[in-house]
């Protein structure tokens, strides 16, 4: 199953059996959304609301940690949705937070999983179908196990800021990487992580929000100075459009990959942790 596919494919797909389509739709707390009432006002047809804000592991130290295999196991439990079926995920959010639930569902075990390109502001651009309410979840359930994707704590980077093993690079604009805007989020200093390079998220996306073809992702990263010959680690925010550069690297078979969950929340919010402004260092 390709891990991208267009907005007219699904349209063809609707109302198969073993499809499951999930709006992981999630928001900056400063965009004064709320994706649970805009998914029961509009969604594709027979799309789940995945809940992605509260899909997370609470009991972690790590700002919006996420969730443990027990914790995903049980929220697609509740969606009735099993580890074989075909689970095929879209957002409406300006952070495209589809990616993060593709990730997190990867690594939990979901044997097949994709990205709707473009998500739900193409799919209603182009005057398809929408439904209001909420949709009934079906009978099901998940058997969480190990898959791909790999996760950095902050000890693994402190660990990488001498030897520069993997190359870290930071997926949140340029002024907040530079630290010449401050961070919404109380508590957490301005700048970016020592040896970061920027690459802006939306770099790798072209101007309708669907993911660029190989030879642009490969350009944004060349031009952001990374070496994609070598490991690769992302890091934002909160560790969600870092998952935005990691599909896309995944898109182009790049496999030495790993997200640095906490991020920046986590990072700018120790004192003991060093930090760098200006251009990438």
């Amino acid at each position: 199953m390709d891990m991208l596919v267009s907005t007219q494919w699904l349209a063809d797909q609707l109302g198969a059996p073993d499809l499951v389509i999930l709006d992981a739709s999630s928001h900056l707390p400063d965009a004064g959304r709320d994706p649970a009432a805009e998914y029961r006002t509009a969604h594709i047809p027979g799309a789940l609301y995945l809940d992605l804000p509260n899909l997370k592991d609470p009991d972690s130290p790590v700002p919006y940690a996420l969730p443990t295999p027990a914790q995903f196991a049980a929220r697609m439990g509740e969606l009735g949705i099993s580890e074989t079926d075909r689970i095929f995920i879209y957002d409406d959010s300006d952070v495209k937070t589809s990616a993060r639930a593709w990730f997190t569902a990867r690594m939990n075990g979901a044997k097949h999983v994709a990205i709707l390109d473009g998500g739900l502001g193409k799919w209603r651009a182009e005057g398809r179908p929408l439904e209001s309410g909420t949709d009934a979840p079906r009978t099901g359930s998940f058997t969480p196990s190990g898959g791909p994707g790999d996760v950095r704590s902050k000890a693994d980077i402190l660990a990488n800021l001498d030897s520069r093993a993997e190359q870290l690079v930071d997926a949140r604009g340029s002024a907040r990487f530079r630290g010449e805007a401050p961070d919404f989020r109380p508590g957490v200093a301005e700048g970016h992580i020592p040896g970061s390079a920027n690459l802006p998220f939306g770099m790798v996306l072209n101007k309708d929000g669907t993911f660029k073809d190989e030879a642009g992702i490969r350009a944004a990263f060349a031009d952001a100075g990374i070496d994609l010959d070598r490991p690769v680690v992302t890091t934002c925010g909160g560790g969600v459009t870092a998952a935005v550069l990691l599909f896309a690297m995944e898109l182009i078979g790049k496999r030495d990959t790993a997200l640095y969950d906490g991020s920046w929340t986590e990072w700018g919010a120790d004192p003991e942790t060093p930090k760098a402004k200006g251009a990438s260092s």
